[in-house]
């Protein structure tokens, strides 16, 4: 069973952690301000690659955008490809 957790310190730096069992198997570190969700870092452990956990990942990030009423700034390549092939999907969170 997987689990994500948003742990972010007192400076709103930190990460989208994706557990599974128990075991961290994947993150997407971001930083937050009053607006804005810059995302720089999407992992996935070796083992757990091909799961779809970077995916996850980016769903999870998505709606607590949404959710928060926030824009993305995304530095980190894998979700910087996602909001590119997709723009219609994205379009309402993308800080271009």
């Amino acid at each position: 069973m997987e689990t994500i957790k948003l742990e972010l310190d007192e400076k709103k730096h930190g990460a989208f952690n994706l557990y599974v069992d128990g075991k961290k198997q994947g993150e997407m570190t971001v930083s937050i301000k009053p607006d804005l969700l810059t995302v720089y870092h999407t992992g996935v452990e070796p083992e757990a690659e091909g799961k779809g956990y970077a995916k996850k990942l980016l769903e999870e990030m998505v709606s607590y955008v949404r959710t928060n009423n926030l824009m993305v700034l995304p530095l980190c390549p894998y979700v910087h490809a996602q909001f590119t092939r997709h723009p219609d999907e994205y379009q309402d969170i993308w800080k271009k």
